[in-house]
């Protein structure tokens, strides 16, 4: 499949999760978003991508990273309940990551419509989940697969 082959009425997203809890869910085939709460996850259909932005190596304590990290298309419509403990049963959805790098945003700043000659670029990101353009979503995941037109799901 090629970048440019996804389908014209495909959305994008971006997610904001660190990347340790971003490999869990490539290593896991799903993406849990904003401490797992399901409306996020519900605005996403299959055939949709989504791209990981980290700001963080973990959660709290983490190195600052500001990278984007994964990305993968959404496989399916179901959202579902997972339980991680007796106390925490989050929503996930299940994603087929593409193999890729890290690209860090300040290399793509003045590229992007959401950032591009924003001081406060960083603000769209607080919410955890938004969704951008087509344009946009093809600049990244071409960084990321350093310009490859080639995607392989692993």
């Amino acid at each position: 499949m090629k970048l440019d082959d996804i389908s014209e009425q495909s959305r994008f997203w971006i997610g904001v999760v660190s990347a340790s809890h971003v490999k869990g869910g490539e290593l896991g085939g799903f993406a849990q978003l904003c401490h797992g709460k399901s409306a996020y996850l519900r605005k996403m259909r299959q055939g949709d991508w989504l791209i990981y932005y980290s700001p963080r190596t973990e959660m709290t304590i983490g190195e600052p990273l500001q990278a984007f990290t994964a990305f993968g298309e959404v496989a399916d419509d179901q959202v579902y309940e997972f339980q991680m403990s007796e106390s925490f049963v989050p929503f996930r959805r299940n994603i087929n990551y593409i193999s890729c790098r890290e690209v860090k945003i300040r290399d793509l700043l003045e590229q992007l419509s959401f950032t591009r000659g924003n001081r406060n670029w960083g603000y769209s990101f607080r919410y955890g989940h938004f969704e951008i353009g087509r344009k946009d979503f093809l600049i990244i995941a071409r960084a990321m697969l350093e310009q490859s037109v080639e995607i392989e799901y692993f």
